[in-house]
């Protein structure tokens, strides 16, 4: 109600509100009523009005709300772009049905700003725009895409109007507000009855809960929380594509007759099909990683579940936003370790998230023994169980609050029972660690085949070239060191070559010494990539060449 009647009058918007407090209406309204009363009606190939938004799953989500609204006009064609599918489809489908109302993602609409040659010229077709919406602006550059806003901002013509939308205020968006929006009028939609000091950022409808357990307790609680609530409709987050691949397939395997679907960034083509088939459903379970948080309107959320606590703060408003939406009710509920507690505190100061405690059930089934049968019987989920454990650490280590979530703090033995794990991996963080409250089975692990046969086939090809290779070696194993996951080096190394392009491109006046060391130091670190030398050499080559620079330099 406070942003329609200002984007009515030609003023251009940046508002910030709670979410699940109806912001696609509160564009979509203003721009059928901006497109229809416009002098000239639009051509097929003019383009009136462009939504981008961060991800497929609420760009699908933005064109049906859009769809209930232009199917009574069907003067305006819009049109969908995201990426998971082939661009030319899209470059045809513009071409045969236009697109008055594009709904995107910056990557995909980027890309089609780029199809003259394909004879597609959508620099020609946004001559006519009259609004622009950016939708979830926050979200858009965390991602990554203020390249491509950038590059789709000019293209754009500047007499338009343009709407900023957000869940929350950062300095990046504010920087985006005064690069893409003329005198804004800024809205910030508060909770009814919330004095503004006190600003709770979740929905007030949303009852927010958390449960402190140790690691190698919580997917037992999880499993029986999810069998004790069966018939409603659950979101569970975890915090990596590796743990949603894994914990997706044992709770498949663990809970009977409830659809679990599983849905994270890395995947393709799957995301968008997935996606659109929860929504329908009645109940079920969709396990994911924060491809989900933002913005995504799934009906009746019954449970948002975090069984890894996110990367942020305002990721957890995000995550939990999911569920008493539009004024229904909801419930949250974030699962910690012992020495996490202190995160509850943490989130009624920073984000006046008020949380109650929920204590773990008693005598629940322990259900990590199947896990680790299931892990026996097939590599593939012995592998995804490693693969999950490693990603959880790598994400552990780069936590925002890094003083709550310390890794060092970390019980790793009790975090691989948690992972069902047959061994330890072998990964840096574990170096020099003993574990003796972890038990490995004593089975040897090489031993275990993929039940897919054609993957256990190209596994042997694998086994037996290696085998030869050691035979060359005089029974000698080829050394692989694991990189520890700073990679302080290789980050060196690449600011180096960031910074000699720059210069390059400036026409800078640095000396082709120092571009030829660069250049060779770049091809080294590209050879110790790829294993063709050895660290130790890739060092000695590096301060060789430094040094006989310097002796260089001194004899100048």
């Amino acid at each position: 109600s406070a942003t329609i009647p200002l984007f009515m009058s030609n003023k251009d918007v940046a508002a910030e509100a709670v979410t699940g407090s109806g912001k696609t209406l509160a564009f979509v309204i203003p721009i059928l009523e901006i497109l229809l009363r416009r002098e000239e009606k639009l051509k097929k190939m003019q383009v009136g009005a462009i939504i981008i938004t961060p991800t497929r799953e609420l760009a699908i989500q933005i064109d049906e709300v859009l769809s209930h609204f232009t199917k009574h006009f069907p003067r305006f064609s819009q049109i969908l772009l995201i990426g998971g599918r082939n661009p030319m489809e899209d470059v045809e489908k513009f071409k045969e049905c236009g697109g008055n109302i594009i709904v995107a993602t910056p990557g995909r609409l980027e890309d089609l700003f780029r199809r003259k040659a394909d004879g597609l010229d959508l620099a020609s077709c946004v001559k006519s725009l009259d609004v622009l919406v950016l939708d979830e602006a926050d979200r858009l550059l965390d991602m990554g895409f203020e390249a491509s806003l950038n590059a789709i901002l000019d293209f754009l013509p500047k007499q338009r109007r343009t709407g900023l939308f957000s869940a929350t205020q950062t300095q990046e968006v504010e920087n985006l507000v005064r690069a893409g929006l003329r005198n804004p009028v800024r809205i910030s939609v508060k909770e009814k009855g919330v004095a503004a000091s006190n600003t709770q950022k979740t929905p007030t409808r949303l009852e927010n809960y958390y449960m402190i357990c140790k690691a190698d307790e919580k997917f037992n609680q999880l499993v029986h929380f999810l069998r004790q609530h069966k018939q409603e409709k659950h979101l569970v987050f975890f915090s990596t594509c590796a743990c949603v691949e894994y914990y997706g397939k044992a709770l498949e395997s663990l809970i009977k007759q409830v659809k679990i679907m599983s849905i994270h960034g890395k995947m393709k083509h799957k995301r968008n099909k997935i996606f659109t088939e929860f929504r329908k459903l009645p109940g079920g379970i969709l396990v994911c990683t924060d491809v989900m948080a933002r913005g995504i309107d799934i009906p009746e959320v019954h449970w948002v579940l975090q069984y890894d606590p996110p990367s942020s703060a305002s990721a957890f408003v995000h995550r939990c936003g999911r569920t008493a939406r539009i004024g229904n009710v909801g419930s949250a509920l974030v699962f910690l370790l012992p020495m996490e507690e202190s995160y509850i505190n943490f989130l009624s100061i920073n984000q006046k998230c008020p949380m109650q405690e929920m204590k773990p059930q008693a005598n629940v089934l322990d259900l990590l023994p199947k896990l680790k049968s299931m892990a026996l019987a097939d590599r593939a989920v012995f592998e995804k169980g490693m693969k999950a454990f490693v990603s959880y650490v790598q994400a552990y280590a780069k936590h925002e609050c890094n003083l709550i979530f310390r890794i060092k703090d970390l019980d790793f033995a009790s975090l691989a029972k948690g992972f069902a794990l047959l061994k330890m991996p072998k990964m840096p963080e574990l170096r020099g660690k003993s574990f003796p409250d972890f038990t490995p089975v004593t089975v040897n692990t090489d031993s275990i085949s993929f039940k897919d046969k054609n993957r256990e086939k190209q596994r042997q090809k694998q086994l037996e070239q290696q085998r030869k290779e050691r035979e060359e070696n005089g029974g000698k194993k080829k050394p692989i060191k694991n990189k520890a996951w700073s990679k302080q080096k290789a980050k060196r190394e690449k600011k180096k070559k960031i910074t000699a392009k720059r210069k390059r491109e400036e026409g800078s006046d640095i000396e082709d010494e120092d571009m030829e060391e660069l250049l060779n130091d770049t091809r080294l670190l590209k050879r110790l990539k790829k294993g063709k030398i050895s660290e130790e050499e890739f060092e000695k080559r590096v301060i060789g060449s430094q040094s006989r620079l310097k002796a260089e330099t001194l004899a100048d």
